[in-house]
């Protein structure tokens, strides 16, 4: 796969960003309540605006190479995720997703891909849907915490949720900020495979009301080899009519993500 579409296809599954307030958790002592009432505060901060405007900072690293780009990204709640990626002041990359298709093409190979989620999902080991995706973008937890059954526990000053039975697959946790509930961190494991990815939101900011993540940090763990991207807010806007323009140009050649 192409050097841009695998920084590309891991930025949008895993970030989000903005500038300001710490998400850190102050008190020593947190009470104990239960895993229902943790859950549903969880879901009392959802994001509940129409659209997203901002423009951030991407810096991605792995033991081969280290980039950075910046990308404008526009967000339609429910409708539409559509990015456009450039680096020293040059278009390098767009992609735009719906609900039912994941649209993609990058300039330096002229290379584009456009299909269903499907490819992605087993690209990612993962199962993967719109939904996920702008969860995640969102700093809300990937999986339907309402759907299932979870225990909670106390650790280090946070809220950890886990499935009540373990997944044959994988394993995963979610810690959450007893201040406001928003996700502090997700972590996927696979101990067959040896791979491990931690998403973290460290700052949130107020905006408008809302608790918007200010930047994120992804590690990427596969057979001890690490990767990392950060992720930094320039800019957040919402509410604003958004147009998301995106046209394959002519003369590139399909990709498989293979």
């Amino acid at each position: 796969m192409k050097f841009f579409t695998k920084i590309l296809i891991i930025t949008l599954l895993v970030f989000t960003s903005c500038k300001s307030n710490k998400n850190v958790v102050g008190a020593t002592n947190i009470n104990s309540i239960s895993t229902k009432k943790i859950i549903n505060n969880h879901y009392g901060t959802s994001f509940n605006q129409k659209t997203i405007n901002a423009t951030l900072n991407a810096r991605y690293k792995s033991s081969k190479s280290s980039v950075s780009f910046n990308i404008k990204l526009r967000l339609e709640k429910d409708k539409t995720i559509w990015m456009s990626a450039t680096k020293l002041g040059f278009p390098v990359a767009k992609v735009k997703i719906t609900p039912d298709r994941v649209t993609y093409y990058e300039k330096l190979q002229r290379t584009y891909f456009d299909g269903d989620f499907s490819l992605l999902s087993k690209f990612l080991g993962t199962e993967l849907d719109y939904e996920k995706v702008q969860n995640i973008l969102l700093g809300q937890a990937v999986l339907n915490l309402r759907k299932g059954n979870y225990y909670s526990k106390i650790d280090n000053n946070l809220y950890q949720i886990s499935p009540k039975k373990d997944n044959d697959l994988f394993g995963i946790l979610f810690f959450m900020n007893p201040e406001n509930f928003k996700l502090n961190k997700q972590e996927i494991s696979n101990q067959e495979k040896e791979q491990l990815l931690t998403v973290s939101y460290p700052n949130y900011k107020n905006i408008k009301g809302e608790q918007f993540p200010e930047n994120i940090n992804i590690r990427a763990i596969d057979h001890k080899k690490l990767t990392t991207i950060n992720i930094e807010y320039r800019s957040v806007e919402f509410n604003q009519d958004l147009t998301f323009p995106f046209s394959i140009p002519n003369g590139y050649k399909e990709i498989s993500l293979k």
